[in-house]
């Protein structure tokens, strides 16, 4: 799950009235906790060096799940073979320091501790040089919701400077201009760059904030430094700015104080709509040497063909990667296992696999798809998404597993992304019957629905549950929940202290994925094709692809 780099009650469409398409609820949890645990264990132990894409630790990986995936019971999902490539180009970006000139006086900003930079375009040196700076608040723009906040101004070879979340991530409720609290897509780092990129800025950075990134500036660095990926593409992604990156909050208030301007008062008016660029007196000059390599990393697939209709399928979906190596520990450990994320995810992958095959084929197809380079932006489950083995309009839709809670059983489940797809029908039914409730989602500025496998395959039109278990412990309460929850993201997330714990609880992550088991057996033996909410922006892709399948 890259911090990425993952939102109000989805609402009820009434599939318990519709009888005749309405699998019953599995009563007994087929998991194996033996394969859950196992499997976890072997991922993320220093054997595998943190599974990044393209290296040794791959090549382990994925022959990992292919002879868990045969052992399982299944078939290889790819006409014979288990794998389906992903061409990808690797870069690993040495910037050099960040000159600002041109205002009161030059300013020098070191990579790492004031900033990270990377680039998507592929070629062995990027340079910016003079480029004027513009503050462009939230770099959003939203026709729809009659907001552009790059207005009046042309920022052609320049370089911007953005807030990170969305306007109005501190609103207490659901209601505002980007949906209150809940972060939209405009919120995500992704769509930034995105835009800036459409606007022709050279160069755009995001000021970090720990509250509305909802990770501190350890994990961007672990994160956007080393190897970075992006699916290979004939235009070298030229048509991106030249560098993105992160500015610290330190780094952005000195870079803005230096052309008399303050990052608060800017920030403030930023979220107000009608807010104007402010262009700064000073120019950036940056320049990446960039290490290339282009190679192809692969998703791993595996099927359980269908009895009754083995065209249409249900996806699995979870990712195998992490970051590999990256910034050492005080102990001098530098492997990111990546134990909870994903390894857990993909256990359950290979437990949900085997509990299928136990309990027989069932009337639809069974598809279950471990992607790679997830944390690179979902890289592998967009490449599926755009070239699917199996037909989108086909495919009914699926579950996304991604971090599994270790932190013991809860009393309640967090529906991420929920206001959006009938299948939250689905999802309240198992949770009604494992005796838990579903509550509404905790942090919804953290954006968990960009941030997963899940939000690609949504973008091209599949509904796709995704679930985590909430803060409710049975043992402790909300406030060991919580607790639990900051102390990963503090002290393990994207670190290489996210290892295997044999003390740890699984009882909790074994009613969850007891979840998913009902989710997908629901889907696969019932003659449903749920959908996306009249309302939710994935609908009418979604009707597209089902048409041009020859669906109703």
């Amino acid at each position: 799950m890259r911090v990425r780099e993952l939102l109000v009650p989805f609402g009820l469409i009434a599939l318990a009235a519709c009888t005749a398409d309405k699998a019953d609820v599995p009563a007994a949890n087929p998991i194996s906790l033996e394969t859950l645990k196992e499997v976890t264990q072997t991922l993320s132990s220093d054997a595998f060096e943190g599974r990044a894409p393209t290296t040794a630790g791959e090549e382990k990986t994925i022959a990992y799940l292919v002879d868990r995936f045969k052992k399982a019971g299944l078939q290889p999902g790819n006409n014979g073979s288990w794998f389906q490539d992903v061409p990808l180009v690797e870069s690993i970006a040495t910037p050099s320091t960040l000159v600002v000139e041109g205002s009161a006086e030059p300013l020098t900003f070191d990579h790492r501790s004031d900033f990270v930079a990377n680039s998507y375009q592929v070629q062995p040196r990027i340079e910016v040089k003079d480029s004027d700076i513009v503050f462009v608040g939230y770099g959003i723009n939203a026709p729809e919701r009659g907001w552009n906040d790059y207005e009046g101004v042309d920022v052609r070879g320049k370089t911007v400077v953005i807030l990170v979340n969305d306007p109005d991530y501190q609103t207490k409720g659901l209601e505002g201009e980007f949906e209150g609290r809940a972060m939209t897509y405009y919120g995500r780092w992704t769509y930034k760059y995105e835009e800036a990129a459409r606007q022709g800025a050279a160069a755009a950075f995001i000021v970090h904030d720990t509250e509305p990134a909802a990770y501190g500036w350890n994990v961007v660095q672990s994160s956007w430094t080393g190897a970075q990926y992006n699916i290979d593409a004939a235009n070298n992604h030229m048509d991106q700015s030249k560098v993105i990156g992160w500015l610290t909050n330190d780094a952005a208030r000195k870079l803005l104080a230096n052309s008399g301007q303050d990052l608060d008062a800017l920030s403030a008016a930023a979220k107000r709509k009608g807010f104007k660029p402010v262009a700064l007196k000073s120019k950036a000059s940056i320049t990446l040497t960039n290490e290339i390599k282009r190679q192809a990393s692969r998703n791993v697939i595996g099927i359980l063909p269908g009895t009754k209709r083995p065209g249409e399928y249900v996806l699995h979906t979870a990712h195998w990667d992490h970051l590999g190596r990256c910034d050492a520990a005080p102990d001098g450990d530098d492997i990111c296992n990546g134990a909870i994320d994903n390894a857990t995810g993909t256990a359950a992958l290979v437990a949900l696999a085997e509990a299928h095959a136990k309990a027989g084929a069932a009337e639809r197809t069974l598809v279950f798809l471990a992607v790679t380079a997830e944390e690179s932006g979902l890289l592998g489950a967009k490449y599926y998404a755009e070239n699917p083995i199996f037909p989108l309009g086909k495919t009914v839709g699926g579950v996304n597993m991604d971090a599994l809670s270790l932190a013991g059983p809860t009393r309640d489940i967090v529906i991420v992304g929920a206001g959006k797809s009938e299948l939250e029908d689905y999802v309240k039914r198992a949770v009604t019957a494992q005796g838990r409730t579903t509550v509404a989602e905790p942090t919804p500025e953290r954006g968990f629905y960009y941030r997963s496998d899940h939000f690609a395959l949504a973008r091209e039109g599949v509904p796709m549950a995704y679930f985590e278990a909430g803060q409710g412990l049975v043992k402790g309460g909300t406030a060991a929940g919580e607790a639990a929850a900051e102390d990963y993201t503090a002290n393990r997330y994207h670190g290489p202290k996210d290892e295997y714990d044999p003390n740890w609880d699984w009882s909790g992550a074994l009613q969850d994925v007891g979840l998913y088991y009902s989710i997908g057996r629901q889907l696969a033996d019932s003659g449903a094709w749920p959908n996306w909410l009249p309302s939710a922006e994935f609908r009418a892709v979604r009707e597209r692809s089902r048409a041009e399948a020859g669906q109703k």
